[in-house]
C-alpha cells in the first residue's frame, strides 16, 4: 500500500496505533509526546522506563566485565602481573567509569538532547544550529561519528556473544567447538525479535538485566574479601602511576581499559527511547554501583589466587554456580547487543531527517514514545555485518581490538561537537 508521509519519514501502512496518535494533531496527542520527552513521566511509568533502561541502555556496559579485566590484564602480563599492575588497572576501570560514562556522558553530553532525541548527529546539529560558520566541520565530525557508530552497532553483538559463549569453554572443557555455532544462532534470533519493538524487549529484557546487574554486585562482594588491598584501586593516584610507569605499553593498557566504558555512546544514542531522567537514575542508584564492586571484586582475586587472571569472570562463581552464570552472561550478551541495535536505528532516522541518508521505512512501535522505532533495512544490514564478523575473528579477543577503536573514535568525535 502506498506509504504516508510524516515529518519526513515513510511510514507504511497498516498503521500502528503510535502512528495512529501522531498524526492525530490534537493538543492532547501532541502534549503526550512533550511530557515524555521532556522527561516529565507518571511514578509508575518512570520506574518501568528505567527498569527498561537497564535492560536495552546499558546492556553493552554491563557485559564490559565479561573481557575488559581479562584483556587489559593480558597486555601487562609480557613479563608477569606484579600487584601494583592489578590495582592500578582496575583503578583505570573504576576512573574510567567515572569520568567518562558519569562525568562525561550522564551529568554533561545528556544535556544536549534535539528535541527528545541524543547521539552522534544530534550533537552534531545542535553544533551546526550555535555555530554559523565552522559548520563543515561539525558536519565531519558528525558523520564520522555515525559512521563509527555503526562499526560499533556491529562489533558489539559479536563480541559479547562470542565472549558469553566462550564461558561453556572454561566451565565445561571440550565444548569448544559448539562455540560458533552457538553464537550464530543466538544472534539469528536476536534480529528476528527486532520488529517487535523496543518497548516489548525491554519489557522482557528489563528484569533479566536487573537480576544480572545483582549477580554482578554479589560475585564482587563475595571475591573483595580475598585481598582487601584492592579498595588502593578507588584513589586515582594508583591509575596515574600505572601509566606514569608503564610508557607505552601503559597506552595500550588504557585501549583495553576503553572496553570497560563500550556503551556509554549507546546510552546517549537511546535517549529518545526511554528519556533522559530515568537513564540517569539508573545509572547512579543501580548500574555504577554493580560495576564497581564487580571490577573490585575481579582485582581481589586475582590479587588473592593470581592463576585466575588468564579468565577472571567465570572464575568468580562458586563451582556449583559456573554454569548458570554462563547461561546468564550468554542471555546478558544478547541484550547488550540490544542497546547498539536500538542506538543505530535512532541514529538511522536522524540521518534520513538530516538528508544524509535517503528515505528508509521507518516504523514507530509505541505509543507512549516517539523514539522507539524499528527500521527493517539497517536490521538486515546489522545482521550480515555480525555473522560476517563472527565468521572471520572467531574469538572475542580477536575483535577486542577493532572494538577499542570504534568506541574510541565516537566518543572522540561526541567530544569534539560538544566542545
Amino acid at each position: 500500500m502506498p506509504g504516508h508521509e510524516l515529518q519526513g519519514w515513510r511510514v507504511h501502512s497498516p498503521l500502528h496505533k503510535a502512528e495512529k496518535i501522531i498524526m492525530n494533531h490534537s493538543d492532547k496527542s501532541v502534549e503526550t509526546f512533550a511530557d515524555t520527552k521532556s522527561g516529565h513521566h507518571a511514578k509508575g511509568s518512570f520506574l518501568g522506563l528505567a527498569v527498561g533502561s537497564i535492560g536495552v541502555v546499558y546492556g553493552d556496559i554491563g557485559t564490559s566485565p565479561l573481557y575488559a579485566v581479562r584483556e587489559s590484564l593480558h597486555h601487562a602480563a609480557a613479563d608477569g602481573i606484579t600487584r601494583g599492575e592489578v590495582i592500578g588497572v582496575i583503578s583505570l576501570m573504576l576512573w574510567a567509569l567515572i569520568l567518562v560514562v558519569t562525568l562525561k556522558y550522564v551529568f554533561i553530553i545528556m544535556r544536549a538532547d534535539n528535541q527528545g532525541e541524543g547521539g552522534t548527529l544530534s550533537l552534531m546539529a545542535l553544533a551546526q544550529k550555535h555555530l554559523g560558520r565552522g559548520m563543515n566541520m561539525a558536519f565531519f565530525l558528525g558523520v564520522a561519528g555515525a559512521a563509527l557508530f555503526y562499526g560499533d552497532s556491529v562489533i558489539t553483538p559479536a563480541v559479547s556473544v562470542l565472549s558469553a559463549v566462550e564461558g561453556f569453554g572454561v566451565v565445561l572443557p571440550g565444548t569448544q567447538k559448539y562455540i560458533l555455532p552457538a553464537a550464530i544462532v543466538i544472534i539469528v534470533l536476536l534480529f528476528s525479535v527486532q520488529s517487535r519493538g523496543t518497548a516489548k524487549v525491554a519489557a522482557f529484557f528489563g528484569p533479566i538485566m536487573v537480576l544480572w546487574f545483582a549477580v554482578l554486585g554479589a560475585l564482587g562482594i563475595y571475591h573483595i574479601a580475598d585481598d582487601p588491598e584492592i579498595f588502593r584501586a578507588l584513589n586515582p593516584l594508583a591509575a596515574a602511576g600505572f601509566l606514569a610507569n608503564h610508557g607505552m605499553i601503559g597506552l595500550v593498557v588504557l585501549g583495553s581499559v576503553f572496553l570497560a566504558v563500550t556503551g556509554a555512546e549507546a546510552l546517549y544514542a537511546d535517549m529518545g527511547h526511554f528519556g533522559r531522567a530515568p537513564i540517569r537514575w539508573a545509572w547512579m542508584v543501580y548500574v555504577f554501583p554493580m560495576l564497581a564492586l564487580n571490577y573490585l571484586g575481579q582485582g581481589a582475586m586475582i590479587l588473592g589466587h593470581p592463576e585466575t587472571a588468564g579468565n577472571p569472570f567465570f572464575l568468580m562463581a562458586p563451582e556449583w554456580a559456573s554454569i548458570p552464570l554462563v547461561v546468564l552472561s550468554c542471555m546478558a550478551a544478547v541484550i547488550a547487543s540490544q542497546a547498539v541495535i536500538t542506538g543505530a536505528f535512532s541514529l538511522t532516522s536522524q540521518a534520513v531527517q538530516l538528508g544524509i541518508l535517503p528515505r528508509l521505512e521507518i516504523r514507530h512501535t509505541s505509543e507512549q514514545l516517539a523514539g522507539q522505532i524499528y527500521l527493517p533495512k539497517v536490521n538486515r544490514l546489522l545482521f550480515i555485518g555480525v555473522i560476517l564478523l563472527i565468521l572471520l575473528f572467531q574469538t572475542s579477543s580477536s575483535l577486542a581490538s577493532a572494538y577499542g577503536i570504534a568506541v574510541t573514535g565516537a566518543m572522540l568525535a561526541d567530544a569534539g561537537l560538544m566542545i
